[in-house]
């Protein structure tokens, strides 16, 4: 050991001699501190005209974009100038005859050397370290865990990078030889993940090897032993390779043994990349106040009720608009996006089938027009060099499984337990595409447990369900491709008639702007089922008064006649300019000069507490409700009543006119016309024995169409389907959707001002490289003295 710490600190100050050590140093210290000032500035900036942040601590230092992030690519070009000497060096000098005449081992050689760069690598850190001193004494509760997981994270990928270079550095006497193979060899690693994926023993293999996204989980606070243990590894392989190859040039060795000694060194760490990527071999520590890399606790609580085996089989369509999903290229890639998963349940067994079937592509279409779907299935196979065998024929799929009826042969994953309980957990048309753990979680929940289900009434012209249309309701209900549908968030749903009782199974009932009045039978039925205590939602339109109106009266709630207007609002200049602060993305929204029939609204503090997810609206979005009805409702009837939305106060209803296009509409009092605060939705509540019924009323159903909710009302920013979730998740008593919220940040606050900002700018990018500057010009101008 002593050998050892003598060679590293010969080799170390020799280093520090070196005029190249403390360039790099410079160069890294100005990089790094230019960066840092900047976000500092663009953080100082944003709170002196109102912003407020969150996460600052995962913002500044590690996230996506933060400092860490950026100093992993500094690495990648430093690291290979350092290392580049430290062998070849030795042995276009001839000194490396000296070495191998002394009583010093190979291995205390190299162990020297890689530990004086370690040392090295520390200098470094502790530049970084400055920044995290500031941000520890800067940031508002800062998360010193994440900083200190995100240093480990830099400071193990410059191990990599060391023993890499050092290995490189023995295998040639040529210094640019060696740097520029250190390069090499790490964009080997960086693009061999993915290399081979096809093949499904060495694609584990491979994928395992690339350094590409290996300190991800560091930077995002996350410690995994997969990682930790695969720089260790790299670090291993390269240094033990290095040993060979010095016992190579010292002793005679004849290639087989060499060979035989590399593919040993090889051997071990493919075994021990194989044995630490199995998800039961896993250890997570996750460092971030909020917990964002693990499950929240209800989803690790449905976790633990999955006993025995999982297996999520995803069908591919290669025709589908995401068959790139199930190519083989992409298993790993795919695997991981369960991992917050199988790291509490390790046993899960994840399949893949691929087949073709009638699905509508637009992109195939074009790319392929006139092809029948078995042509089109033979050029993509084609294209992405597919097994032909191991895709499934129409009828072959469709004797396995009906992905018709439902899924429209979409691709789609079946989630099924050992116990034979199973359900689809499917992909959706917006930009994320994949479910997030709220649809994932909901997915599991249905296997163990009977969720809610919704019954919607039909027979009497209600919105309709079965097929989409601008005026009908099902996006909200079950269109599969859709993440806010409610099948997707854990609710099952069946159309019912009142020509019989409601089914038991039916938790909730759904009256949506009926048109037609209720028979004898089917109001005796509808009393049953309000008796037996179900949950209701019923949504009325201006117009349906008179035939709602018998239905609402038994719960002390009326549709007030008429449409409701919102007119405009004049306001002086001073006025608008607050409002346009306090609106957020509204800023700037221009009133139409006449009144219109579209209600802007956000949900009330009451409707907050009842059900948080009407507070995800706060401070930007808002519901819009296109022709609604205003309502009145009285309490002697023995509800709780609790105003969800409420309209502006300068709202009336307006009775004279049946619409507002190309007609001058005002408020007239005289006509009935009353203008004030309107309630938009109720929720009522009263105890029925043990549980509590709860109804949801709304004075619009143009609000929660198929229209209304793929429309853009731009500069608004509408946000309807918050009520579908909001209403449903209280209707549910919380059951679903999964309630996935984590603690608040609370690392909000920078506690530097504009002039805090600008000196440290001048610290960091003048006075700290300048006394390293100074420090290095002492140190030369010593020893050129001695």
């Amino acid at each position: 050991m002593k050998t050892i710490f003598k060679i590293a600190k010969t080799e170390l100050r020799d280093l520090f001699y070196s005029p190249i050590a403390w360039l790099i140093l410079i160069i890294f210290t100005f990089q790094t501190g230019m960066l840092f000032t900047g976000m500092i500035s663009d953080i100082v900036r944003s709170q002196s005209m109102g912003g407020h942040g969150a996460n600052l601590t995962l913002g500044i230092f590690g996230g996506q974009r933060g400092l860490l992030v950026a100093v992993q690519s500094y690495l990648y070009l430093y690291i290979p100038l350092l290392t580049m000497g430290l062998m070849s060096r030795e042995l276009g000098s001839g000194s490396i005859k000296l070495l191998y005449s002394s009583p010093i081992t190979n291995t205390q050689i190299i162990l020297g050397k890689y530990c004086a760069m370690l040392a090295y690598g520390l200098v470094l850190i502790g530049v970084l370290l400055v920044y995290a001193i500031y941000g520890m004494c800067t940031i508002e509760n800062v998360d010193i865990p994440v900083i200190l997981t995100g240093l480990l994270g830099v400071y193990l990928l410059l191990c990599a990078y060391v023993a890499i270079g050092l290995f490189m550095s023995s295998l040639t006497s040529y210094q640019i030889v060696a740097a520029v193979g250190t390069l090499a060899v790490l964009a080997v690693l960086t693009y061999v993940k993915g290399m081979w994926q096809s093949v499904p023993f060495v694609r584990e293999i491979t994928y395992w090897f690339g350094m590409t996204g290996r300190s991800d989980n560091f930077m995002n606070g996350m410690i995994c032993s997969e990682d930790v243990l695969y720089f260790i590894v790299v670090v291993m392989l390269f240094l033990l390779m290095t040993i060979v190859r010095l016992q190579g040039r010292r002793q005679k060795v004849s290639w087989l043994m060499s060979f035989v000694k590399y593919a040993g060194v090889w051997g071990v760490a493919i075994v021990l990349a194989f044995v630490s990527s199995r998800p039961v071999f896993k250890c997570y520590y996750d460092a971030t106040h909020t917990k964002i890399n693990t499950l929240t606790p209800n989803s690790q609580e449905i976790i633990n009720q999955l006993e025995g085996g999982l297996k999520i089989t995803t069908y591919v369509n290669i025709l589908d608009k995401y068959n790139w999903l199930g190519f083989p290229k992409n298993y790993n890639d795919d695997v991981r996006r369960f991992e917050q998963y199988t790291r509490f349940k390790p046993e899960i067994d994840m399949e893949y089938v691929l087949y073709y079937d009638t699905v509508k592509n637009d992109y195939l279409e074009r790319a392929f027009p006139g092809m029948s779907y078995e042509e089109k299935a033979k050029k993509v196979i084609e294209m992405e060099k597919l097994n032909p065998q191991k895709i499934l024929t129409p009828e072959q799929i469709r004797a396995k499984v009906d992905l018709t009826t439902t899924e429209g042969n979409r691709t789609v994953r079946l989630l099924e337990r050992e116990s034979g309980e199973k359900t689809f957990l499917r992909l959706y048309d917006d930009y994320q595409i994949f479910p997030f753990e709220s649809e994932i979680t909901a997915a599991l929940k249905r296997m163990v447990m009977t969720l809610p289900t919704i019954g919607f009434l039909s027979g009497h012209g209600e919105r309709e369900t079965d097929r989409p249309g601008d005026r009908n309701y099902c996006m909200f209900t079950h269109l599969p491709m859709m993440r806010q549908a409610l099948v997707n968030q854990g609710f099952d749903y069946k159309d019912v008639t009142l020509e019989k009782e409601v089914p038991a199974e039916i938790n909730i009932l759904v009256i949506a702007e009926m048109r037609e009045p209720m028979t004898e039978i089917e109001k005796v039925n509808f009393d049953k089922y309000v008796a037996r205590g179900g949950n209701l939602v019923i949504i009325g339109e201006p117009g349906r008064q008179g035939v709602m109106g018998p239905v609402l009266e038994s719960f002390g709630v009326k549709l007030v006649d008429g449409f409701l207007i919102q007119p405009e609002k004049p306001k002086d200049p001073e006025q608008e300019k607050q409002d346009n602060v306090n609106l957020g993305p509204f800023a700037g929204f221009v009133a139409p000069k006449n009144p219109i029939d579209l209600i802007v609204t956000q949900p009330t503090k009451e409707a907050e507490e009842m059900s948080y997810v009407f507070g995800m609206m706060r401070p930007n979005y808002v519901a819009v409700m296109p022709t609604a009805a205003g309502l009145e409702y009285t309490t002697d009837k023995g509800f709780d009543v609790v105003p969800l939305f409420m309209s502006d106060s300068t709202c009336w209803n307006e009775l004279e006119n049946t619409e507002i296009v190309d007609q001058e509409v005002v408020f007239n009092p005289d006509a009935g016309e009353v203008q004030k605060s309107y309630p938009l939705a109720l929720a009522l509540s009263r105890k029925m024995g043990e549980r509590e019924q709860k109804i949801i009323i709304l004075g619009d159903a143009d609000c929660l169409s198929d229209g209304e909710l793929t429309r853009n009302r731009n500069p608004l920013w509408a946000a309807n389907y918050v009520i579908i979730q909001g209403s449903f998740f209280w209707l549910s008593d919380g059951e679903v959707p999964i309630d996935v919220r984590r603690p608040y940040a609370i690392d909000r606050k920078l506690f530097v001002g504009e002039t805090g900002a600008e000196i440290l700018n001048y610290a960091l990018l003048g006075v700290f490289p300048g006394l390293l500057l100074f420090l290095a010009l002492f140190i030369w101008l010593r020893r050129r003295g001695r």
